[in-house]
């Protein structure tokens, strides 16, 4: 069993962190129910890990979701079972069923009323933030918060009950007050989120790799978080929402982590790498000690020809830009700042440059999105098209692959859309098929959609209640058959989807208080109805007001 390097705090592959000893620790088992690849390319996950490594008095070992019937740790192998807690990251909305299916697995009750013995079952994640209500059936406890003092506080409570031999129902009883946690049924509710930082625009504990791997999404790269939150203020990105208020990584303190770690590949990751000012002097530091970097999207017309020719020259094949809507109307409505003509003059110099493959995303399905949304994108798609053949000139080399990947708008609580209907499966159907007669004659651009099916089933989960919970059951039972799980499903899919949603209707996830004010939605949505955009968020949190925020700052 090895341990990271002298001055190193990251396990490379075949690298695993030293067992501890159970004798006076709170063993927890630290779950992503997920694959392996995807759990170690998810940051804030690692960041619970190593805030608990860094407590001698802690024990947590890694699992992931495996076809195993006795699930056992990435680790060290001891089964989940034996664990007193078993601590479940939410990134994803169908990972309720990968939460149901390891609790099942591992011989623990599905549904928490069913266990009224240890082991403890806390979930956090982005789920926590956006709306628990769906997975609360399983949980005994959440966690609303980034990770920081108020979970080791949480995480030495629990562990004072269990070595003092504490019913798990009076351990719940001692932590429904702590700060960030929500105890369904027992915390008085409405539960204020955890904020790291608040207020500052300098993002003072910035998430980074525990684990480097070639199975990662980054495939052997060291992450680091750029910045949380983001200030556009785009209507229907959770993000922009539950991880306000926007801050930066201080560049120092990545240098810092580079150099202890000395990685040869990294891979940033953020909401709105564009708007981190330090970016374009990090890559050139990174450069001159020839290590190599990934970066997960950049905003197209905030990108400088300056900054694509270095990418470019220092081995950057691939791009990632946003388009997001259909046409500027759409775009407007949904607050996306967009220079048209800056964002075809940056596919011109990907195309001139000769990058391998630039990706560009849309988001179907907005209300009120009509023929006329398609018609004005048969025109900037041709544009696009005539943008790729610019740049490659007479040479007759250039960009070798445009993809459009089209994903389908789920609206997401938490945003201005929360009272949006969805998109029918139909009505998906078609706008999809009405993408592809308009790519399919431009040689060079290949188009991807996602299944309708899939997006309205996260929107469910997104949007539903404690009654969502049973459809997770059956689709456990059906071998994660979702349509299956449906057809036997005793709730209405339309109730959650289908309708615009009344002012002043309580929703399930008020349980928790993000931060921003519901009438500051209410009248974002209300904007976006009326296609008038409103102001991204000013430099610092403190000096606006305008979403409530400022009750979580100052």
């Amino acid at each position: 069993m090895s341990a990271p390097h002298a001055g190193r705090d990251v396990y490379r592959e075949r690298e695993k962190p030293p067992a501890r000893e159970w004798g006076g620790r709170l063993p927890v088992a630290l779950v992503f129910p997920q694959q392996y690849g995807l759990g170690i390319s998810t940051l804030g996950w690692q960041a619970v890990f190593r805030l608990l490594e860094g407590h001698p008095e802690m024990a947590a070992e890694r699992f992931f979701l495996t076809p195993r019937t006795n699930p056992v740790s990435h680790d060290h192998g001891r089964p989940l079972s034996s664990f007193p807690v078993a601590a479940f990251s939410l990134t994803f909305e169908l990972d309720i069923l990968g939460l149901v299916q390891i609790l099942d697995q591992a011989g623990i009750p599905p549904l928490a009323r069913d266990n009224p013995d240890w082991p403890l079952v806390m979930a956090g994640g982005p789920l926590a933030f956006l709306n628990p209500a769906p997975a609360a059936p399983s949980v005994d406890l959440f966690f609303v918060g980034e990770a920081g003092p108020e979970l080791m506080a949480l995480f030495w409570a629990v562990k004072r009950s269990w070595l003092n031999g504490a019913s798990k129902t009076a351990c719940l009883e001692e932590v429904k007050q702590l700060p960030g946690v929500y105890v369904p049924g027992r915390s008085q509710t409405p539960v204020r989120r955890v904020v790291r930082s608040a207020g500052e625009p300098v993002l003072e504990d910035p998430v980074y790799s525990c684990f480097i791997s070639p199975q990662a999404e980054f495939g052997d790269a060291l992450l680091l978080e750029i910045n949380r939150g983001c200030p556009h203020g785009c209507r229907f990105c959770a993000a922009g929402t539950i991880y306000r208020p926007p801050r930066g990584t201080d560049v120092e303190g990545l240098k810092e982590v580079v150099e202890r770690n000395q990685p040869r590949k990294v891979g940033l990751v953020g909401t709105a790498l564009s708007d981190w000012p330090p970016l374009p002097d990090f890559l050139h530091w990174l450069n001159e000690r020839k290590i190599t970097f990934s970066l997960s999207s950049l905003r197209a017309d905030r990108t400088s020809e300056e900054l694509l020719e270095f990418l470019r020259r220092t081995g950057t094949r691939s791009l990632t830009f946003a388009l997001e809507g259909v046409s500027h109307r759409i775009r407007r409505a949904m607050n996306k700042r967009l220079d048209l003509e800056a964002f075809l003059t940056s596919v011109e110099t990907a195309s001139r440059l000769q990058f391998n493959h630039l990706k560009l995303y849309l988001i179907l399905g907005w209300p009120g999105e009509g023929e006329e949304d398609y018609a004005e994108f048969e025109e900037v798609a041709a544009r696009l098209h005539e943008a790729v053949l610019r740049g490659r000139g007479r040479r007759k080399q250039g960009l070798g692959r445009l993809t459009l990947s089209a994903s389908c708008l789920v609206p997401k609580p938490w945003t201005p859309m929360q009272w949006a209907p969805m998109a029918t499966e139909e009505r998906l159907t078609e706008a999809a098929e009405r993408l592809r007669r308009i790519v399919r004659p431009l040689p060079g651009m290949k188009l991807m959609v996602e299944k309708p099916f899939g997006a309205r089933l996260q929107g469910l989960i997104a949007r539903g209640d404690e009654r969502v919970h049973a459809l997770a059951l059956l689709a456990a039972q059906e071998q994660g058959r979702w349509r299956r799980a449906l057809e036997r499903w005793e709730g209405d899919p339309s109730a959650y989807l289908d309708r615009e949603r009344g002012r002043d209707e309580p929703f399930p996830w008020e349980v928790v208080d993000v931060g921003v004010r519901r009438e500051f939605l209410w009248e974002e949505w209300q904007g976006f109805l009326a296609g008038k955009p409103s102001a991204r968020c000013p430099e610092e949190c403190s000096a606006c007001g305008l979403c409530g925020m400022e009750r979580f700052v100052g």
